[in-house]
C-alpha cells in the first residue's frame, strides 16, 4: 500500500469465504483434537452478523489475493502453537 500512488486505506485483508465463529470452534476442536466443549453465549450486541471480508478492494489497488486457505493457516498456526508450548 505504500507504494501505491493515491491509495490510502483501509483495505481489507482477510479469506473471502464467510465462516461463523461456530464453524472455526469445531473446524479447532477436530483438527487439534481437543475434548474442549462448545458454550453458546448470548452475542453481544455490536457483533457483526456477517464475518466475510470484502476483499476486492485489496485485489483491485494492490493486486492481492490469499494464498493461504483458511485450512492451511489453522494447521499453521496450530503446529506454531505446539512447537512453541512444547520449547
Amino acid at each position: 500500500m505504500m507504494d501505491s500512488e493515491n491509495f490510502i486505506g483501509p483495505v481489507n485483508l482477510g479469506n473471502p469465504e464467510e465462516y461463523t465463529i461456530l464453524d472455526f470452534a469445531k473446524k479447532i476442536i477436530a483438527m487439534t483434537g481437543s475434548k474442549s466443549k462448545i458454550i453458546h453465549q448470548p452475542l453481544p450486541s455490536d457483533d457483526p452478523t456477517q464475518r466475510q471480508p470484502d476483499i476486492s478492494l485489496a485485489g483491485a489497488k494492490l493486486g492481492w489475493k490469499p494464498k493461504v486457505t483458511v485450512d492451511d493457516g489453522l494447521k499453521r498456526t496450530i503446529e506454531y502453537f505446539k512447537k512453541e508450548l512444547s520449547a
